[in-house]
């Protein structure tokens, strides 16, 4: 299956709830979900989207899973080869889920404040703009671990475009397990996440419990 390529807020409808796809439009009453928004959609998009529907168990399960496979953008064979990772790993498999996700370089730079979405993050990755303790990754899904440099290349960090965005991202919150220096355009690991560290509306239960059967 192909990445996909269509209107992203449609995903955020499709689950319900707002999921932080499209950078800065997110935050305004542009959204297409946003309490504020006196235009927002209601149900999920297509034709029965108002419809009423009873969900079972397993469409709960799929539900949750799905919703943490386009929190990260992940294609399907790819998010199960991190699930099959966090079953092998010491502790609650679904909890090693998340903290194998979270530690994704690509996340990682959009948690920094460096990019205004998962999915500009994993572009700028590609495009060969950061560093990992001095040397440069395009790799989206490099893992990191804890100590870990991430730093824009000298030629990002004299770049206007660059220094722009981390200006308008310098008011999200850095989670605690990492610190920003944006005068510096770096952030470090200070630590691997925890389950507490991670605020995503995801229920990781049911995505172990869906791929268990």
């Amino acid at each position: 299956m192909a990445r996909y390529t269509g209107a992203v807020c449609r995903i955020c409808r499709r689950e319900g709830k707002k999921m932080y796809l499209k950078g800065d439009r997110c935050y305004t009453t542009k959204c297409a979900i946003d309490e504020r928004n006196d235009e927002k959609r209601k149900g999920t998009p297509g034709q029965h989207g108002m419809a009423r529907k009873k969900v079972s168990e397993y469409g709960m399960q799929l539900r949750a899973k799905q919703t943490a496979r386009r929190y990260y953008g992940l294609l399907e064979g790819q998010f199960y080869h991190y699930f099959e990772l966090a079953t092998k790993m010491p502790g609650k498999a679904g909890e090693n889920l998340l903290i194998l996700l979270e530690s994704r370089l690509d996340n990682v730079v959009y948690r920094l404040g460096f990019a205004s979405s998962r999915a500009q993050a994993r572009q700028l990755v590609l495009h060969k703009h950061f560093t990992v303790n001095g040397q440069k990754v395009n790799i989206p899904s490099y893992l990191l671990k804890s100590g870990d440099v991430v730093a824009f290349t000298e030629k990002a960090r004299a770049n206007e475009t660059f220094k722009t965005l981390v200006e308008q991202n310098s008011g999200r919150t850095v989670p605690m397990w990492l610190s920003s220096d944006k005068e510096n355009f770096k952030g470090t690991i200070e630590r691997m996440p925890v389950r507490d560290d991670i605020t995503l509306d995801v229920e990781e239960q049911l995505i172990v419990e869906l791929y268990s059967k």
